[in-house]
């Protein structure tokens, strides 16, 4: 049976707080540490103006049903067009997204200053956070959980018999970790630098390319069911006036 611990207020005092406000410092830190190291770049028209493209498609793709069949058959035609489409793109003139960041230094260097800027306060903090608070329960979730969040919640805490909801230090510190991506878009915006996830995916080269974008916005807009919805909202008015009338 999972036994009740009485946590005291001092680990809330001393280990909680403190290392929730470490975490919240050391990401607003890195974020101007990142935007001071980044080098100042001349966006690629080429890039501009296929971005440009997809936000378009996509706004055509939200708000098909807003025009009649005709108008959106030949914008639909004019952007996936496999001739001239603005969104095809040939499967031989794809470009690598490796090959381009090794080939344009300062793209490779940009890459590198992230990465650092990620991995050295990550392993300063994850050193700290196990000499100083190791070993430490410090909260509980306060809804029942299954065994399988054990490993998650409780890392540092070789007890079975305490209950799955209580949270280890260490395991609090990997939740901050990637948990206040909420928090850094309210203090410093959507487009801040402390995003994790996504520059893991970067390091391991699950990036999204720009070809890939175009290709998945051809494939959504080549698939939508287009209804047109002014006659519904015209006969609808309609049976509503004839209401009043009456």
């Amino acid at each position: 049976m999972a036994e009740d611990l009485v946590l005291d207020t001092a680990i809330r005092d001393w280990v909680l707080i403190p290392l929730s406000v470490v975490m919240v410092l050391i990401g607003v830190l890195r974020y101007f540490v990142s935007k001071l190291m980044r080098s100042a770049q001349i966006p690629d028209a080429k890039l501009v103006k296929e971005g440009q493209v997809i936000v378009r498609a996509r706004n055509l793709r939200a708000a098909a049903n807003f025009i009649p069949p005709k108008s959106f058959r030949a914008r639909r035609l004019y952007y996936s067009n496999e001739e001239n489409g603005l969104l095809y793109v040939p499967k031989g003139q794809a470009p690598n997204a490796q090959a381009q960041m090794f080939s344009d230094p300062n793209m490779a260097m940009d890459m590198m200053k992230k990465n650092l800027s990620m991995i050295i306060p990550q392993t300063l903090t994850f050193a700290w956070v196990n000499f100083f608070f190791s070993g430490f329960v410090a909260a509980k979730i306060p809804f029942p959980l299954t065994q399988r969040f054990r490993a998650m919640l409780q890392n540092g805490i070789d007890l079975s018999t305490v209950d799955v909801s209580y949270v280890s230090s260490r395991s609090w510190y990997f939740l901050n970790l990637f948990g206040l991506r909420g928090l850094f878009s309210i203090i410093l915006g959507e487009e801040n630098a402390t995003d994790d996830t996504q520059r893991m995916m970067q390091m391991t080269g699950f990036g999204f390319t720009q070809p890939k974008s175009l290709g998945a916005e051809k494939d959504g807009l080549d698939i939508v069911q287009h209804d047109w919805t002014m006659p519904k909202f015209e006969r609808r008015a309609e049976a509503v006036l004839r209401k009043l009338v009456r």
